[in-house]
């Protein structure tokens, strides 16, 4: 018995072209054996960990068999396995208490595992960041936050081996909520932070000087963007915004000039130019956002932010924003429990996007969130603005759910991780594969304004003809 953790990234393990899946979950030995590894499950206490822990496993997207699985924390916190070094890819993992581990991603086997420096009373800070190389050993190393009070304490960490560079520095930043990075137009590298009200943004140069003084390999090879440092308060780092109100999230959106920063309020989105730090434009929301935005597009090579709004109790809104304009381009009222997955999405070789969401469509009523609507799964593509289809449903708790496509432009399917998550009781923990064009098939054509524009048959051939792309 186990329980989820909410990741699940998806890789080529073991380099056959298809992508492979990799989740996380905690419990006192290894679910089953792997096809790589010895016959024996893994244990925690065979790690020097504590029972139960965390593994992370990696799973043939071809057959659903154990690629490997490892225990790599007492508890997890974070996981990212897009990680480069000497030419291999790898996990970062960053657990609770505070500790750090590389896992090799064709072996499963950790690499390094090693304890952060901080104070007792520190709280680790998500996520993780990969950094260019600050001690010149030719590996990408890692940026650290921790919180104690109001101070947030930063720490550069070693690629390679995990080791602190340097004894770390000091920001206050009280309330702060969240952080992400930034590369300029120059190649310039910023951290941004955020509280309810504020953004600061910080150069990766003036953090590596803080934690390291003005010796070192990351004092020559990091820079700053002569806009940036403009945009910002010289004395507060602070960022001027358009709009006010609670900030929520804040996130990366990739537009056709660059890398712009989306912030989320609690009934506004507002989003920065990213080489300037200006706002481009601000757009109510109402009601109240509910989840963090996913990413699409609605009109050919055009970003579209979606947004999930919660209005009265179990119902929310499907809202599908332009990011060049802040308009609203589509929405769609929903039934939804507490709970529900969050939406994803496909790009479709149309340069557009398939749109994938949780909820029970049912126009005109009034259901509450105690009645608990089923979890139903639609599909939507603007190329057909008034239907949406039916896939399935499910009566299981959904831990994660992820759209693939799991080979190149190909193999579109989705997954779905599923059981108790970690917080609750231990129970069974199920990964899942559905083959999209198998649900297409059996889907049912829902017409929103209840007027039949074609034939059922002839809108799910249309969808099952449809192809994909995948970014490079």
């Amino acid at each position: 018995f186990a329980a989820a953790y909410k990741a699940l990234e998806v890789r080529d393990v073991d380099q056959d072209r298809v992508q492979d899946i990799l989740f996380a979950f905690r419990a006192s030995d290894g679910s089953r054996s792997s096809s790589s590894n010895s016959s024996t499950s893994r244990s925690c206490s065979g790690e020097g960990l504590p029972s139960p822990c965390a593994f992370i496993a990696a799973v043939s997207g071809t057959n659903g068999s154990t690629l490997w699985e490892e225990p790599v924390a007492e508890d997890l916190q974070f996981m990212d396995c897009s990680f480069q070094y000497g030419g291999s890819q790898g996990c970062l993992v960053l657990g609770k208490p505070a500790s750090l581990a590389a896992v090799d991603l064709k072996t499963g086997k950790t690499v390094w595992r090693v304890t952060a420096g901080l104070a007792t009373n520190a709280t680790v800070l998500s996520p993780l960041l990969t950094v260019p190389d600050v001690d010149g050993d030719g590996v990408p190393d890692l940026l650290l936050f921790a919180a104690a009070g109001e101070e947030v304490r930063s720490g550069f960490y070693s690629g390679k081996s995990g080791e602190e560079v340097g004894s770390g520095g000091s920001l206050r930043l009280p309330g702060r909520r969240g952080h992400l990075m930034q590369v300029t137009a120059t190649g310039a590298h910023y951290v941004l932070f955020y509280t309810a009200n504020t953004l600061y943004g910080y150069s990766l140069k003036e953090l590596y000087t803080m934690a390291s003084g003005s010796e070192g390999h990351g004092e020559t090879s990091l820079k700053e963007d002569p806009q940036w440092q403009t945009a910002m308060d010289e004395a507060t780092h602070r960022v001027t915004l358009l709009s006010s109100g609670e900030i929520r999230r804040v996130m990366k959106v990739l537009g056709r000039s660059g890398t712009d920063i989306l912030l989320v309020r609690s009934t506004t989105l507002e989003l920065l130019d990213g080489q300037r730090l200006g706002s481009r434009w601000a757009s109510d929301v109402m009601p109240p956002i509910q989840s963090e935005p996913v990413l699409g597009s609605f009109a050919p090579d055009e970003v579209a932010i979606v947004v999930e709004s919660r209005g009265a109790p179990g119902r929310k809104k499907i809202l599908i924003v332009e990011s060049s304009s802040g308009d609203i381009k589509w929405e769609l009222d929903l039934l939804s429990g507490a709970g529900a997955p969050t939406p994803a999405t496909l790009p479709t070789a149309d340069h557009r996007s398939l749109f994938f969401f949780w909820g029970d469509y049912q126009p005109g009523s009034n259901g509450t969130e105690s009645e608990g609507p089923p979890q139903n799964l639609y599909l939507f593509h603007s190329s057909f603005p008034n239907m949406i289809l039916w896939m399935n449903n499910s009566t299981e708790a959904i831990v994660v759910f992820q759209a693939v496509l799991f080979e190149r432009s190909r193999h579109a399917c989705y997954v779905l991780l599923t059981g108790p998550e970690t917080g609750s009781g231990p129970g069974l923990v199920v990964l899942s594969k559905r083959k999209l064009k198998e649900d297409i098939a059996g889907s049912h054509v829902i017409w929103l304004n209840q007027v039949a524009q074609d034939t059922d048959q002839n809108i799910r051939d249309r969808f099952l003809r449809m192809r994909y792309h995948s970014p490079r």
